[in-house]
């Protein structure tokens, strides 16, 4: 490993030199099926023709101007977002981190407009939104807040999935919600199909925010654009970013109704966000999106894999559960498997492992029947071989 780099990852021993589609390549020209896509970032696969066509061409144009100034792009880009998504209005950034912390923003902007001085939001457990300190605060994994002490005030943690305890809630200073659709870091976990219309009543009853972190499940992952879409509803907040870029940093907050007009000229900002050619790529993955129809292809695929996955690994002792949304996969196994991430590199497969026992499983929505039966068949094996293991 390089000293000169931080050593803030446990890397994998291994470099990859090319990539085309769900395929990457590495230093000494192994082949690796990819099925978690850069977590969940290059939906559109690697090597994208469209995506590199878009980069040339504006790179040769114009990278960076700031938002001083009116950039064109950036106005076409939200356009579409809006038209796509029903919110109003969007802010664009860099991350999925900063795209949290203008929403974590704009819930404290509306509670202090209510009159509430210390406003706070109600976040889940085994959540995670971010590694800046205040997404950081919200998450609700106490490892990777360990250390960085004292956290951001303002959080209520309640369970996921547990609309009760939302009600039971009597706290006058609470101003949003902040919730994943699918929680991802905290094992791929989907909660009950009403589960967010629940809460988006909740909200409308209380007066507070309703903002659902779409980092992971946005721009067609769950099988639509957005998670939210398949419950019929709209959010106060939105946000995005991952696959919106396919590899490209970029990070989205859309607003709608009230939570649209609450951060004026000079309440926040960014240097990069929303430049004219991280706006040129998002538009064209947004094209090839709905070009390819991938968000329909993510609910047809995703379906059949969880069917194929119950089918290879049913009655094998040590797997507790397969779950999913979309092409948002969890094998969740009866132990610790971080090790499984090595030995699937060693049979050309790229896996995830979160919530330290769930595989989660993230493909490029571009995934062939074919390439999906690789998947299973490939991961079906390892996972027979390794839990027939003492």
């Amino acid at each position: 490993m390089n000293d000169c780099v931080m050593p803030t990852y446990a890397r994998q021993p291994v470099a990859f030199e090319k990539g085309a589609g769900v395929w990457l390549w590495d230093e000494n020209g192994k082949r690796y099926l990819d099925a978690i896509a850069g977590v969940a970032v290059c939906s559109l696969g690697h090597a994208n023709p469209a995506v590199q066509q878009a980069l040339f061409e504006q790179a040769g144009r114009l990278v960076h101007t700031s938002n001083i100034f009116r950039i064109r792009r950036q106005e076409q880009l939200a356009g579409e977002l809006i038209r796509l998504s029903g919110m109003d209005n969007v802010f664009f950034c860099n991350s999925g981190a900063e795209a949290n912390e203008a929403a974590l923003k704009i819930a404290r902007r509306h509670g202090h407009e209510k009159g509430i001085e210390r406003p706070a939001t109600i976040v889940m457990e085994n959540s995670f939104h971010g590694r800046t300190l205040a997404t950081l605060s919200a998450t609700g994994n106490p490892k990777v807040q360990a250390g960085f002490e004292p956290l951001v005030e303002g959080f209520i943690r309640v369970p996921h999935d547990n609309v009760a305890a939302i009600e039971a809630i009597t706290d006058p200073n609470v101003a949003a919600i902040l919730v994943e659709p699918v929680q991802g870091e905290g094992g791929v976990r989907v909660p009950a199909a009403d589960y967010l219309n629940r809460l988006r009543a909740l909200c409308d009853q209380r007066g507070w925010l309703l903002m659902l972190d779409e980092v992971q499940t946005g721009i067609g992952r769950t099988g639509r654009f957005f998670a939210y879409q398949h419950n019929g509803i709209l959010p106060d907040v939105c946000t995005l970013a991952k696959a919106l870029g396919n590899g490209f940093p970029i990070g989205a907050c859309m607003a709608h109704g009230t939570a649209a007009r609450l951060l004026t000229a000079g309440q926040h900002a960014t240097t990069y966000g929303g430049n004219p050619l991280a706006c040129a790529v998002a538009a064209t993955v947004l094209a090839e999106m709905q070009r390819l129809n991938l968000p329909q292809r993510a609910a047809q695929l995703g379906e059949q894999l969880l069917n194929d996955f119950r089918r290879r690994l049913h009655g094998i002792a040590g797997v507790v559960d397969i779950r999913g949304k979309g092409l948002m996969l969890g094998i969740e196994l009866d132990r610790p498997c971080a090790d499984l991430v090595g030995l699937a590199l060693e049979r050309g497969l790229l896996i995830n492992v979160t919530a330290d026992k769930t595989i989660r499983l993230l493909p490029p929505l571009i995934m062939s029947d074919e390439e999906a039966r690789q998947l299973v068949t490939t991961l079906g094996d390892l996972l027979s071989d390794y839990l027939s293991t003492p």
